[in-house]
Parts: C-alpha cells; sequence; structure tokens
C-alpha cells in the first residue's frame, strides 16, 4: 500500500504535458514578447501615421507572441546540447529530455503556421517579409557557434516586425508584385537598424548572465566579444537606439509627446547602467527583465504624440 501510494504521489507531482509545452514557450515569461511587440506597434503607429485599425493590431499582436513562442521551441533544440551545462537553462523541457526534439519542432511549426494564417490576411508584401523574419529567427540560435556577435543576428529577427509593418499598412490589400517594392521605405530600415542596437542592448545584458558558463562551453556572445568594456558597449547601444529614434522623430515632425517618452527611456537606460555595472547575475538578469518598459515607453510617448494631433 506504502509503495502504491507513493507512486500515485510521484505521478500526481510530475508535471502534465501541457505544462511542458507551456515551459517551452516560456508561456509565464511573456517580456520577450513584449520585447517584439512595442517596435512593431510602434512601426504601425508611424505607418499609419497613427491607430492603424484593429485588423492589424489583432493581427501583429497575435502574431507577435505566437512567433515568440515558436522562436522559443526552436532555440531550445539548437540549444540543448549547450543548455545543459548553464545553471539557469539545465532544467528546461527539451534540454531535460522531458519533452522530445520531435515534439518541440511539432509545436514550433504548429504556432508558426497559424501566426502564417494571420499574415495571410493581410497582403503579398507582408507575406514575402513574414518568410524573410522566420528565415533570420531559425538560423539565429546557431550563429552562436560562429559569429562573436549573435546578438546583432537576433536584433535583425527582434526587428523584423518593423518592415512588416510597413508592409501590412502601405502595401494595401493588393496581392501584386507591383505593391511589393514601394511597400516598405528607408524610413522602416532606419527604425530597423536603430532598434537593432536596442536589442543589442538587452541581449547583452542577458548574456553577461550565463557569462562564465558560456566561456566553458565555447558560446560566443557580445558579453564574451565585448570583455571589459561590456557595460560601456550596452550604454552606447542604448544611446544609439535613442539616438536614431529621436533623429527619425525630427524628420517626421513628431511632437513633444514622442521626445518625452524618449528621454523617459533614457532615464530606464540610466536606471539599468545602476543595475549591470557590477555585473552581478541578479542585476544583468532584471536589467533585461524588466527592458521592455524601456520599448513600451518609447511606443506610449508615440501613441500620445498622436493622439494629441488629432485632439
Amino acid at each position: 500500500m506504502c509503495a502504491a501510494r507513493l507512486r500515485i504521489i510521484r505521478r500526481m507531482s510530475e508535471p502534465t504535458r501541457l505544462s511542458l509545452y507551456l515551459n517551452l514557450i516560456r508561456w509565464d515569461r511573456p517580456a520577450g514578447s513584449y520585447l517584439l511587440l512595442w517596435p512593431s506597434l510602434s512601426a504601425l503607429w508611424i505607418a499609419a501615421g497613427g491607430f492603424p485599425g484593429w485588423h492589424l493590431l489583432i493581427v501583429f499582436v497575435a502574431g507577435t507572441f505566437l512567433m515568440r513562442s515558436a522562436g522559443c521551441a526552436v532555440n531550445d533544440v539548437a540549444d540543448r546540447e549547450f543548455d545543459k551545462h548553464v545553471k539557469r537553462t539545465a532544467q528546461r523541457p527539451v534540454t531535460s529530455g522531458a519533452v522530445s526534439v520531435r515534439e518541440a519542432l511539432a509545436l514550433g511549426a504548429g504556432l508558426a503556421l497559424v501566426a502564417f494564417a494571420l499574415v495571410l490576411t493581410t497582403n503579398l508584401a507582408t507575406v514575402l517579409w513574414s518568410v524573410a523574419a522566420l528565415a533570420v529567427t531559425i538560423f539565429y540560435p546557431y550563429t552562436k557557434r560562429f559569429f562573436s556577435m549573435p546578438q546583432a543576428v537576433l536584433g535583425v529577427a527582434f526587428s523584423f516586425g518593423i518592415p512588416m509593418a510597413f508592409a501590412a499598412v502601405r502595401g494595401g490589400s493588393s496581392w501584386e508584385w507591383s505593391s511589393v517594392a514601394g511597400a516598405v521605405p528607408a524610413l522602416a530600415w532606419w527604425l530597423l537598424l536603430g532598434n537593432l542596437f536596442w536589442v543589442i542592448a538587452y541581449d547583452t545584458e542577458y548574456a553577461m548572465v550565463d557569462r562564465d558558463d558560456d566561456l566553458k562551453i565555447g558560446i560566443r556572445t557580445s558579453a564574451i566579444t565585448m570583455g571589459r568594456f561590456d557595460v560601456a558597449g550596452v550604454m552606447l547601444c542604448y544611446a544609439l537606439y535613442l539616438g536614431v529614434w529621436a533623429g527619425l522623430g525630427l524628420t517626421l515632425g513628431q511632437g513633444v509627446a514622442y521626445f518625452a517618452g524618449l528621454v523617459a527611456a533614457a532615464g530606464i537606460a540610466a536606471w539599468h547602467f545602476t543595475l549591470i555595472r557590477t555585473r552581478s547575475r541578479e542585476g544583468c538578469f532584471r536589467a533585461f527583465r524588466l527592458n521592455h518598459w524601456l520599448g513600451f515607453t518609447v511606443f506610449a510617448g508615440l501613441v500620445l504624440d498622436h493622439a494629441l494631433r488629432r485632439v
């Protein structure tokens, strides 16, 4: 009886398949989705000159969460042999063997297909750019093996919502090839470049958490590449991000609310300096985890600026 009870208790304490899948896609840690969401929504507002409409808003919000979840599954499969040597990631479902590689890839593919179905409700230009975004997302995890700044590749992947937003707005509902070329203007690529620096900043903070483990297993990260200039590099990337978006704001004639948002974001970046300057794991991870508030502040200033124009 005691042995039977122990087996029942052990079985009840084991995580369910659903809980393992939710853990795999970081359902309880949505900060990563917000890091994707805010620049994409900012681009939507800029491209549309204000509120882009409920259809595009739903497509981009839902698509962002779906693709980030799919990306987590793919990333965990690609990094499973490395993650087992890192304290913070050793118990991830794929790394620990609780979820098989086939299961993780099937889940990731299913989520990506649902996101693609949403994109199909837009236009040809957005569909084509979504394929490019997916390719970069799949390619990114493998860059840690040979590229000294894989965070730059992540920056492209996490910024691809910007050209997609312009394509969705300016490509209209057309499925003609002629509408593809002019759907994404130079402005979108400048916004992407600025956002790329923000991604490098916060993902370097993330890499600083695992630097000791990454050095042992041979993974390449920006935190390792920058070495003792890591903190300075992070702050420089914050400055470049905000500087590029400020310059574009001047070009676009954005108002006081937009620049107030950038100033507030600069204040958040300055606070992050106090968190990472000692390079403690706790401080660096906290700075990374709360970075979405910086992106939200920029987005909120942009939305408020457009709203005030309509008053």
